[in-house]
């Protein structure tokens, strides 16, 4: 059933108290925190040649950032449904026994995917007989296109969004499926307009958040190096803000400088880059929340 859309829109417009949620914002950090330090140890490894290492290192990262999400994107749906929001702890207990149906529903959709490419690449194989061919081509070129966008679509608007507030609202593997093929089938507009809203508030939310980052990050460095007359260059003092660390600086082309004063410059710029990469992903996460509460006209 389709939900009225202006109270549906409303409700996703509400998501942008998502930083407020105080446990969610610090559960992100903290994930995003732990994997950035487990993605300088990958690189780190694969630096030295070390594959296996390498490997290891980087497979935590992203199990680490995967069922971070998943925790905070709990925390946000007790925020959107209006209960006492759990602590990050039992939140990512809670993610550890329920993240793996998230992957489920979303490799099962994948699936689906690619066996559809591969429909569409036998019959671009087939182009070469002779006879059918030319025939076959002027037939296969417009359905390719259409669904090859169709399923791009699908998977940027419905999968990837939604199978998430699914899973955290209580639902498993095959109601998450059976969640997504209904919307396919009866609500894809609905989804795709709601979903558009989410997305351009979460584009406002990295403006804004960018335009801080930028203004103050300049401001200080004129501060610290003028007023305050640290002697770091101003591309190391904003390194950090950028997201680089000592390999990312020196891979750029600026040796570190100023000993412990430049590795602190880099580490309390790393926190700056986090806390800006963090703000939009709360956003985004709570806003896909109220789109699956609003499509399943949960109050």
């Amino acid at each position: 059933m389709t939900p009225p859309l202006l109270p549906a829109l409303a409700r996703v417009l509400q998501s942008v108290d998502a930083p407020r949620n105080l446990r969610a914002l610090y559960g992100l950090l903290m994930g995003f925190c732990i994997a950035g330090l487990l993605l300088a140890s990958a690189r780190s490894a694969l630096g030295r040649g070390d594959d296996g290492m390498g490997a290891l290192w980087l497979g935590l990262a992203l199990a680490v950032a995967f069922f971070s999400v998943n925790a905070t994107g709990l925390m946000l749906m007790d925020q959107a449904r209006g209960r006492p929001v759990r602590d990050p702890q039992d939140a990512w207990a809670d993610a550890l026994r329920s993240g793996h149906r998230v992957l489920v529903a979303v490799l099962a959709c994948v699936a689906v995917a690619g066996a559809a490419v591969l429909v569409l690449a036998g019959l671009l194989a087939a182009t070469h007989w002779p006879w059918v061919g030319a025939p076959l081509l002027a037939v296969v070129l417009p359905l390719g296109v259409l669904a090859l966008g169709g399923i791009a679509f699908v998977l940027f608007i419905l999968v990837g969004p939604l199978a998430g507030p699914a899973v955290w609202a209580g639902g498993r593997s095959r109601d998450v499926l059976a969640f997504l093929r209904g919307r396919l089938r009866h609500g894809l507009p609905e989804t795709a307009l709601l979903m558009a809203a989410v997305y351009l508030m979460v584009a406002l939310a990295t403006a804004a958040v960018s335009f801080v980052v930028v203004t103050g990050s300049q401001l200080l460095a004129g501060l610290a190096i003028l007023g305050a007359g640290i002697e770091l260059p101003a591309r190391q003092l904003l390194a950090g803000v950028m997201g680089l660390g000592p390999r990312g600086l020196g891979a750029s082309g600026v040796p570190l400088q100023g000993g412990n004063l430049g590795l602190a410059a880099l580490i309390g710029g790393g926190v700056v880059f986090a806390l800006a990469l963090v703000l939009p992903t709360l956003v985004w996460l709570r806003g896909c929340c109220a789109v699956y509460l609003a499509l399943t006209e949960e109050e």
